[in-house]
């Protein structure tokens, strides 16, 4: 607290020192962006972090773009495309557009990409944003074909998003390990530097192609550096050492607006946060193979006080698996659990933890949310121990079979449609840990369904069960708190995704 209000009294002070350094930034028409993940590797389908995924939307374009105000579907990479059958689709390719290193994109470069990526053995991180590939073909030098191994009705979707395109010559020579070394791309910005672990330099992209949907860039250059001590990136703003950082605490955002050199700005977004719980056969946790441990965690805990306490202004309860403006994201099935500590200690009793027991809860974001649902979790009489670690880290305890309990949050990759959400996490894929055979086939049925109205009643279906059989506990929406130097103009959208090449200096 005295870190916070030492904040308040100093602001004007600190304004001083830093109006120097960000008129330097401004002079020099670059920007300094921190951020407290470190991405396991650039290549987009190598990286589910949601840094990977910022740096991947600015290094690389999509055959397709979605405007991000009004959703609509617009040519990026590709010019125009149609379904020729329900697992068919024809795209023609844009030309004249060059990789940032002079590659000439092509037809080639869409076949490779999509090839690569759908091989089960290239061990795309997210399968589900690639698996209903089957294969791409060459139908002429700037004309493709992709086939999909089912109905998949939201492909144009995942083509706008996370499915980007890389250049095959340089792709085949270096695979993603080269890729993530030096990134190379059709993107407004390219990549100059990369100190693995520790920074990137995105140089302005002069050769970006005019037509693309996203507009040309106004800063010539983006520094980004993945700082993990939320403390020491406010340091660094108070400083003027940084112009641009996300995901402040609520608190935190609040004191900073006192402080004259420094703007903040707030907005719900697409990330959902929930506790997953492992109740597979061999779950390291066997008590959570009973359904009323599983509840009882869920009345252990105050979702609407952590929501107005700690989550910041505008953010809501969530009583499904997804977002509610994903496509088939309903909870009019649900069965949420209220805050009910009495009732988290009889049903414990009842299944025979009287005295409770002991489990990790791992999480690599948010840390004053896990925090709070330990103490939660301990009122009703279960000791949890953090676990504290990067996202890589804890995604491969989750895989393994070695974490209980995980404080999940997910973005699903800005992919507005239920598919790209609920199944990754109980759709049967590694992330699931209860593979429920009843809710997975009502999932596939979701995902490739050209029914709409089939699509919508199998995911309500599978939520409703999810929520039934208490596998995991829907939490909220995040909001997410940006804070900028004074003077760096840019739009917060509700995707997650700072779009550097629309920012500049006023």
């Amino acid at each position: 607290m005295r870190a916070l209000s030492w904040i308040a009294t100093c602001g004007a002070t600190l304004a001083l020192a830093a109006s120097a350094p960000a008129l330097a930034q401004k002079g020099a028409n670059s920007a300094r962006f921190g951020y407290d993940q470190v991405a396991e590797n650039i290549d987009p389908f190598f990286n589910n972090v949601r840094i990977g995924v910022i740096i991947g939307q600015h290094v690389w374009d999509t055959l397709i773009y979605r405007d991000p105000t009004t959703n609509e579907y617009k040519g990026q990479l590709a010019t125009s495309w149609k379904w020729t059958d329900p697992t068919t689709l024809d795209l023609e390719l844009r030309q004249g557009v060059k990789f940032h290193n002079g590659e000439a994109f092509d037809a080639d470069d869409v076949v490779y990409t999509l090839n690569f990526v759908a091989k089960a053995e290239n061990k795309v991180v997210t399968q589900s944003n690639v698996n209903w590939i089957a294969s791409a073909e060459k139908l002429d030098t700037f004309k493709v074909r992709v086939k999909l191994k089912a109905p998949f009705p939201a492909a144009v979707e995942y083509l706008s998003g996370p499915v980007v395109i890389h250049p095959n010559e340089y792709y085949a020579k270096v695979g993603p390990a080269g890729m993530n070394a030096a990134p190379v791309g059709t993107g407004p910005y390219k990549v100059v530097e990369h100190a693995l672990g520790k920074s990137v330099r995105l140089q302005r992209n002069p050769d970006y192609f005019k037509d693309s949907p996203k507009p040309q860039p106004k800063l010539e250059r983006v520094d980004i550096r993945f700082i993990p001590d939320r403390q020491t990136q406010m340091a660094e703003m108070l400083a003027g050492g940084l112009d641009f950082i996300m995901n402040v605490a609520p608190d935190q955002a609040a004191q900073l607006k006192t402080v004259p050199h420094l703007e903040v700005k707030a907005g719900e977004t697409m990330r959902i946060v929930f506790l997953n719980l492992n109740s597979l056969p061999d779950s390291p946790l066997p008590a959570l193979r009973d359904i009323r441990v599983r509840q009882a965690i869920a009345h252990a805990i105050d979702r609407k006080t952590m929501v107005k306490e700690l989550v910041g202004e505008g953010a809501r309860v969530l009583n499904a698996m997804c977002y509610p403006s994903q496509f088939g994201c309903s909870d009019e099935k649900a069965k949420p659990l209220d805050y009910d500590p009495a009732k988290a200690k009889k049903l414990l009793a009842e299944a025979g933890y009287p005295n409770g027991f002991e489990v990790d809860l791992f999480a690599y974001r948010e840390r004053p949310q896990s925090e709070a649902m330990i103490n939660y979790l301990r009122a009703a009489g279960i000791t949890a121990n953090l676990r504290f670690m990067q996202y890589a880290a804890m995604r491969d305890q989750v895989r393994a079979n070695k974490a209980a309990m995980a404080h999940q949050t997910w973005g699903s990759f800005s992919v507005n449609d239920t598919s790209a959400s609920t199944p990754v996490y109980f759709g049967g894929g590694p992330d699931d840990i209860n593979k429920d055979p009843e809710v997975i086939a009502l999932l596939k049925t979701g995902d490739t369904s050209v029914d709409p109205a089939a699509r919508k009643k199998a995911y309500a279906d599978a939520l409703g069960l999810i929520s039934e059989r208490a596998m995991g506990v829907p939490l909220y929406a995040l909001v997410t708190y940006y804070v900028n130097a004074k003077g760096l103009d840019y739009r917060a959208y509700a995707d997650e995704l700072p779009r550097f090449w629309e920012m500049s200096w006023k």
